[in-house]
């Protein structure tokens, strides 16, 4: 229990260090610091303008990755799921590469394809964590009921195709962020994965709809998606409204920070839908009514 709660904070200081990469972006404070790793030579600069910002980000940077450390040896202690120990080596190893890519963004002068990938990775490793977090939950190791698959396409396969639209979505916001390209396929892509959400969820609530595994990461999901939506609007509208400000305003700041906290929190969602469906829904009729073993 001690290290499910453990990896739950660790998905929150994940999340507020995406917060935090979120308002470099906005406050345009990427480069407020010239130099990598260290901020004008010192551990501990002056805090003021873009530097709090950027050094910020940093120092809750370098506390999520000594937290990883700390997760991936206790699983490779503790836990008893070899592929579990492997997945807690993979996130280390995503945070130190996230690193290195943090590094380049100030060393090379914020070059969009290095910046757009930071914040895909950001988000990757933050879908990871909440992962983690899942599997190592009671609720994981209650198991739960398997039930057949039924239509087409296959809902495993849905529930790939609406986590892959997400994080195309988000890496098209990241492109739009950092100025990759204009804000058009980013609202096409939003349409996309909208769609896909929504034809997942539908399908699991009136398939599956007494599967309590299912139905209440699929709601949530539903829930996260509506909010996701509005809050894309009020950035775009905030966006116009203060386009002709000397600088970001406060309002448009804040919806966009926003927006992109909840975008992390759309796509750990959808992973999570992801793995109920890969656990609970089997193609085959005869594992239908079968229970899942709790120590899968």
């Amino acid at each position: 229990m001690w290290l499910h709660r453990y990896a739950v904070l660790l998905a929150c200081c994940t999340l507020f260090l995406v917060v935090a990469g979120a308002l470099v972006t906005s406050h345009e404070a990427g480069l407020s610091v010239p130099d990598w790793p260290l901020s004008y030579g010192k551990l501990m600069p002056e805090m003021e303008g873009g530097i709090f910002y950027e050094h910020g980000h940093r120092m809750i940077a370098t506390t999520v990755g000594f937290l990883t450390i700390i997760l991936a040896v206790w699983l490779w202690r503790a836990e008893p799921r070899p592929w579990l120990k492997k997945l807690g080596w993979a996130a280390l190893g995503a945070v130190i590469f996230q690193g290195l890519l943090g590094g380049m963004t100030v060393i090379f002068m914020l070059p969009k394809p290095v910046s757009v990938s930071h914040a895909c990775l950001a988000q990757l490793f933050f879908s990871t964590i909440v992962a983690i977090s899942w599997f190592t939950s009671a609720a994981w190791r209650r198991g739960g009921t398997l039930v057949e698959d039924q239509g087409a396409p296959g809902l495993r396969s849905l529930a790939v195709a609406a986590s892959g639209s997400l994080f195309l979505q988000l890496a098209l916001g990241a492109a739009t962020r950092h100025k990759a390209f204009g804000v058009t396929p980013h609202v096409l892509g939003a349409v996309l994965a909208t769609g896909m959400v929504l034809w997942l969820i539908v399908r699991i609530l009136l398939r599956h709809g007494n599967h309590q595994g299912l139905v209440r990461p699929a709601l949530a999901l539903l829930a996260i998606t509506f909010s996701q939506v509005f809050l894309g609007v009020a950035a775009y509208m905030s966006r116009l409204a203060t386009a002709d400000a000397p600088q970001p305003m406060p309002v448009m700041i804040g919806f966009t920070v926003v927006h992109v906290a909840v975008g992390a929190l759309t796509l750990a969602t959808s992973v999570i839908v992801a793995i109920q469906v890969f656990r609970f829904v089997q193609p085959e009729p005869a594992v239908s009514g079968a229970r899942v073993p709790v120590a899968s």
